[in-house]
């Protein structure tokens, strides 16, 4: 695998967090503030706080009460707000509209004088009013209120002020390689919008997959894909979150889907040898396929951006083994053109193709560099800021050439599934050193133009594990993306004491699940008919590590056994299997570990991560029984998993 953005893995340098901060970010991380300890404890922290007299008290009466005169403005919100109250309590809780509330209700209204980004005033008394400027405001201050009540029924008195330091603070997905199902997705907008977080990018193609469906181009659609009737719903339901959907399609580099299927597109280096995962920017096809991609798909997504990707076209190699990118260049650049004005071109070309169509362009910012060509990436193009990627322009000389910019740094915001491990965001250095103003580890000047920041997660290896393994590993990274792209006054100083903020809290109700299912598997006793090194035990496929497995012997048969302590019924299980995987074996169950029941049988298996339902089965002993490899080796599974 190339040490491109997906896999790099560093060490963090251990920098004070004041010489991180401009006076700007220290104000906005709580440095010249003082942050109230009597403030209530939400995520992210509220700006201000000052204490009032007496408490408020919900009850069987109280009621989602809209003020009369802002009642069409303010209906989206006050539903999804009496949804989740409901979704919270487990009983439904009324919504009306009146000009006035009364004791024990939850009053929206507007009317704010505040033009602070997404400002809301929280006014906790008899009954709490939220009053913001415009509904977004309001829409966080109920993000707020049903944090409070998810902790206690009883708030005590007081009145909040409270604003956003940065306008966009979200989640990147990479569902080109690894398909998340629809209802992961809406549980992750459920839960960013918890969090006051208010964008979602979809990186919906990439080397291993593209998944839209497309009527231009069906034939380079994954089995695996979203209709368009189901992105619709997606955007619909985002929307009312006040989540805003970022799409991309990657171009000029990662595009393996489309030119396995258009292969006359595929670039050729001076070697004679194709490349699947170049499109050749010498070709007017490729213009007319990109420009295909962009038309098709920008109706479908009606929020202000359009992101082409842009990234690593030449990683791993250089223009020089491309002669024809040189000529193409001078061609239309001019006789001091360099090949990488080709690249630079298809930017600004595809730029006009996405503002034509009314969007703002975005890209990765690897791709700029300083020393290339003549042709300058135009400046009202948003440049996400991930890495310094051989000699990639920073952000500071970004900001001077114009560009609006936002932080994508991998330290620490990327979340990467590879197996044996992956970048894993530092949420206690992320919580108590980064700012979005921050870009890796050295801060800069952004006069303004820092969008803010997202959590990536990037799925290299998508069957490095299962969607809710990575719900619950973004679960804490996002806590602390949410509090540091906010940018109020930290509650407490530690990621230890931030860490029991995040329990306190929970997530969203109808987001991802809180606890998971009992892994009737995990840290039983396992034993094997054989393993390849004392390295790789049977125990090592029931620690519940990502990054630790049992191997076999090189020979067929074996088996993997686990003792689940008691007679177990079993409808569910997990296999997780590393590169050297079965591809005939039997899933089986006994209670004497002599005679056994198959639950399962296949001789065809393809490896990666398995699931297994309605197995119905019962029995104390768990046998994974190999009768066929793969491979030239020998069986090997990071983990087994067992669920009732």
């Amino acid at each position: 695998m190339s040490p491109s953005r997906r896999t790099v893995v560093g060490g963090l340098l251990a920098v004070p967090a004041l010489a991180l901060l401009t006076p700007q970010a220290r104000a906005q991380a709580g440095a010249v503030r003082p942050a109230a300890a009597s403030r209530p404890m939400t995520i992210p922290a509220l700006q201000e706080w000052s204490e009032g007299p007496g408490c408020y008290r919900f009850t069987g009466r109280s009621r989602v009460v809209v003020d009369s005169r802002y009642s069409s403005r303010l209906a989206t919100t006050a539903e999804v707000f009496a949804e989740d109250l409901s979704q919270l309590l487990g009983r439904s809780v009324g919504r009306v509209t009146a000009r006035a509330p009364r004791p024990g209700d939850l009053f929206l209204t507007l009317g704010s004088t505040d033009k602070r980004l997404s400002a809301y005033t929280l006014k906790v008394g008899t009954s709490v009013t939220i009053r913001g400027a415009a509904d977004d405001g309001v829409f966080y201050g109920t993000r707020s209120l049903l944090q409070l009540l998810k902790q206690s029924t009883t708030i005590p008195g007081g009145t909040a002020h409270d604003w956003a330091a940065y306008p966009e603070r979200g989640l990147m997905v990479d569902v080109g390689r690894k398909y998340f199902t629809v209802g992961w997705l809406k549980q992750h907008i459920k839960d960013l919008s918890y969090a006051k977080l208010n964008h979602l990018h979809l990186h919906l193609s990439d080397n291993l997959g593209f998944r839209v469906e497309s009527e231009r181009h069906p034939k380079a659609v994954s089995a695996q894909h979203y209709t368009k009737d189901e992105i619709r719903d997606l955007i619909a339901y985002a929307a009312k979150h006040h989540i805003t959907v970022v799409p991309e399609i990657d171009a000029p580099g990662h595009m393996n889907p489309f030119l396995d299927v258009y292969t006359d597109l595929q670039l050729v280096d001076s070697d004679g040898k194709a490349s699947n995962f170049r499109i050749d920017l010498t070709k007017q096809g490729a213009y007319d396929l990109v420009r295909d991609l962009i038309e098709e798909y920008v109706p479908l997504f009606p929020g202000p951006y359009w992101h082409i990707g842009a990234d690593e076209y030449m990683i791993n190699t250089d223009y020089a083994k491309f002669p024809q990118l040189l000529d193409y260049a001078r061609e239309h650049y001019g006789p001091d053109a360099t090949a990488a004005d080709t690249y630079y071109g298809f930017i600004n070309w595809a730029n006009g193709v996405v503002k034509g169509l009314g969007k703002t362009t975005r890209m990765w910012n690897d791709g700029i560099k300083p020393a290339d060509g003549t042709v300058k990436v135009d400046s009202d193009i948003i440049v996400e800021y991930w890495y310094d990627l051989h000699g990639s322009l920073p952000p500071a000389q970004l900001i001077e050439r114009g560009h609006t910019i936002m932080n994508s740094s991998w330290t620490p915001t990327y979340y990467v599934l590879y197996n044996g491990g992956g970048a894993r965001p530092d949420s206690k250095w992320m919580y108590e050193t980064w700012n979005p103003d921050v870009f890796e580890k050295i801060p800069v000047d952004v006069k303004g133009h820092n969008r803010g920041s997202v959590l990536h997660v990037w799925c290299d290896h998508p069957n490095a594990e299962w969607e809710d393994d990575t719900a619950a590993g973004i679960h804490a990274p996002l806590r602390a993306l949410a509090q540091q792209t906010w940018g109020s006054p930290r509650l407490v100083g530690s990621y230890a004491e931030f860490a029991t903020l995040i329990t306190a809290v929970g997530r969203a109700p109808g987001g991802p699940n809180e606890t998971k299912a009992v892994n009737l598997a995990l840290n039983k006793p396992a034993t094997a008919s054989s393993t390849e090194t004392p390295d790789f035990p049977a125990s090592k496929a029931v620690d519940g590590l990502r990054n630790t497995r049992w191997a076999s012997a090189y020979t067929d048969p074996q088996w993997l056994q686990i003792d689940l302590g008691t007679s177990q019924r079993v409808n569910r299980i997990r296999l997780r299997w590393e590169t050297a995987y079965a591809k005939a074996f039997q899933i089986q169950l006994s209670d004497d570990a002599t005679n056994w029941t198959t639950l399962y049988s296949t001789t065809n298996a393809t490896g990666g991560a398995q699931e297994f339902t309605d197995l119905n089965g019962q029995g104390r002993y768990l046998r994974i029984h190999c009768t066929q490899r793969a491979t030239g080796y020998g069986n090997s599974l990071w983990e087994v998993e067992a669920y009732a």
